[in-house]
């Protein structure tokens, strides 16, 4: 029923009384909504280019003096960042000189922190792109080298990602040397130093890794027996390897 106002008061007249043409004009305009709303393209969300970290001292001064809790802070942010509304930025997307400055923000606030470069070599050397993935191996390389007997874990990491996704073995045998030189405080696990045994190993290098492991067992460093039985048992394989060679 429509309802119309009439000498001060009101009163109902039946929907059949409406002229068609009113009816049609009401029809019509529904239908143009209906097919408006349904024809509008979906709406895109673009994905923002991710800007550089600023510069720590302006950093500090937005966090209030709490360094610790900034970083964590960035380091939420930046793992954020590739999910923003109504989009998913894939990695490649991503400008690898920028996410290494947040990177770096966050362990200059955090020096113990260890998500930075976690998240280099566990997530941002995930993507099919070696040049990429090797930016994000010698900022962990360069890193490492500032407190090698705390970052070790992620220097490891580098060697495996450079051998075995890169198949660079040259650059392998790099970071495996650096754990073997570098990273030499007790807390640091022999498997980790030794890497490099097995990298010369898979480069054909066994002339090498034997005198790299006959070195170790010489120099008194290996105590425990399963592991000195362990490498003996590795340099007698590879004394019986170069005879048969």
């Amino acid at each position: 029923m429509i309802a119309s106002a009439c000498h001060g008061g009101s009163r109902e007249r039946p929907v059949t009384q409406v002229p068609g043409a009113v009816i049609l004009v009401l029809f019509l305009t529904l239908v143009l909504q209906v097919v408006w709303h349904h024809s509008r393209p979906a709406p895109t969300a673009a994905a923002s280019a991710l800007p550089l970290a600023p510069p720590t001292e302006l950093l500090r001064v937005a966090g209030l003096g709490d360094d610790f809790a900034l970083s964590k802070f960035l380091n939420l942010w930046l793992q954020m960042y590739d999910n923003q509304p109504g989009i998913s930025i894939p990695f490649l997307e991503l400008d690898y000189a920028r996410v290494k400055s947040w990177l770096q923000a966050s362990l200059t606030l955090d020096p113990r922190g260890h998500y930075p470069l976690l998240a280099a070599v566990r997530l941002y050397s995930e993507v099919p792109d070696p040049e990429r993935q090797q930016q994000m191996l010698e900022f962990t390389y360069k890193k490492f080298q500032e407190a090698p007997n705390d970052r070790w874990p992620w220097m490891a990491h580098a060697v495996l990602v450079a051998h075995h996704r890169l198949k660079n073995l040259e650059l392998a045998l790099k970071y495996a040397n650096a754990l073997a030189d570098r990273a030499i405080a007790p807390q640091v696990p022999h498997w980790a130093q030794q890497m490099s045994i097995f990298v010369l190993e898979d480069m054909g290098e066994t002339e090498a890794a034997r005198i790299l492991i006959g070195g170790l067992l010489e120099s008194g460093r290996i105590t425990d027996p399963q592991e000195f039985r362990f490498l003996s048992e590795r340099l007698n394989l590879l004394a019986e390897s170069g005879y048969e060679r």
